[in-house]
C-alpha cells in the first residue's frame, strides 16, 4: 500500500475513533498512565504547543498563565477538543496540522508537549525534530508516552498487539522516543521518570540552541 494511502486510512480510523477515545483512554488513565497529563501539563509555561491534541484531555490541567496552541490530523478530534475548550473556558488555538511538518517559524513557542501521541505519529523521530525546531532556546519539550516495557513478558504482548494495531491505526508498542532525544545534540534532557513495568515514560527536555 502507498504511503499517503496508508496515512489517509489511519487519518480516517482516527476520526471514527474520536466517537469512543475519551471512554477507552480514560480507562488507560485511571489504571495506567496515573497523575502523567497533570505532571506534563502543570510544567508547562508561557507559549505553548500540544502536538497530537486529540480531544483535548490536556485543556482542564494547563495553568491559566499559558498561551495554548494545539495541532492535530483529525479533524473529528479536534472539534471535540474545541468544544472542551469553550466549555471549561480556556482559549486555545486549535488547529489541523501534520506533526511531520509543523506550520510554526523556529524558535516559536517557549514550551512543547505531546502525551500519548507519538506511539501513533507515523515517523516519530520526524516529529521529534520538528518539535525541537520550533522550541526557543532555553525552551522546555514535555513528554509522556507508553513505549517498549522493560519487562519481556510485556514486551511480547506489545509485539503481537502491533500486528493488528499498526496496520489498522499506525498504533507502535514498541518506541521509546528517549532513545532519539538522548542523541540530540540540541536537547539536555532535565528529568526522566518511568513506571508499571517500564511501560509509561514521561521526561523533561531543554533546548541548548
Amino acid at each position: 500500500m502507498a504511503t499517503g494511502d496508508r496515512t489517509a486510512r489511519w487519518n480516517r480510523y482516527w476520526d471514527k475513533k474520536s466517537r469512543t477515545y475519551d471512554r477507552e483512554i480514560g480507562f488507560f488513565d485511571r489504571h495506567l498512565f496515573g497523575d502523567s497529563r497533570q505532571w506534563v501539563c502543570s510544567q508547562a509555561a508561557g507559549t505553548t504547543l500540544e502536538v497530537a491534541v486529540g480531544t483535548g484531555l490536556n485543556l482542564e490541567f494547563y495553568p491559566d498563565t499559558v498561551t495554548l496552541t494545539g495541532i492535530d490530523w483529525s479533524e473529528q478530534m479536534l472539534d471535540l477538543a474545541r468544544q472542551r475548550a469553550a466549555d471549561l473556558g480556556h482559549p486555545a488555538t486549535l488547529q489541523q496540522a501534520d506533526a511531520h511538518h509543523l506550520p510554526f517559524d523556529d524558535a516559536t513557542f517557549d514550551t512543547v508537549v505531546c502525551t500519548f501521541g507519538l506511539c501513533a505519529i507515523p515517523d516519530h523521530t520526524k516529529a521529534l525534530n520538528e518539535m525541537t525546531r520550533v522550541l526557543r532556546p532555553g525552551g522546555q519539550l514535555i513528554l509522556v508516552d507508553h513505549i517498549r516495557s522493560s519487562v519481556a513478558p510485556a514486551r511480547a504482548v506489545q509485539r503481537f498487539l502491533e500486528l493488528f494495531t499498526v496496520p489498522l491505526g499506525g498504533e507502535h508498542f514498541l518506541r521509546r522516543p528517549l532513545n532519539h532525544i538522548r542523541n540530540d545534540p540540541n536537547l539536555d534532557i532535565e528529568r526522566v521518570e518511568r513506571f508499571k513495568l517500564g511501560l509509561v515514560e514521561r521526561l523533561t527536555a531543554r533546548k541548548t540552541t
